[in-house]
């Protein structure tokens, strides 16, 4: 899965439109906006129509705030 649309964020968490990279499959989820979750929660999403997850070659959103900001 990878994010299509972030259609709202408070602070750090997020809800956003996530695209299946195989079948093009939309779902709505919630997130949170840091490095673990778009390096390691992203990519192992499985797709509830084709149930398949990223391929190796993903490559993670940046996040909104650095590491170290206190939002």
């Amino acid at each position: 899965m990878k994010i299509k649309k972030i259609t709202s964020q408070i602070r750090r968490d997020f809800t956003a439109i996530f695209e299946c990279e195989h079948c093009e499959n939309t779902e709505t989820h919630d997130g949170y906006d840091d490095d673990f979750f778009h390096r390691n929660v992203i990519p192992k999403m499985v797709c509830v129509n084709c149930q398949r997850t990223s391929n190796a070659d993903y490559r993670p959103l940046a996040t909104k705030y650095s590491e170290n900001q206190v939002v």
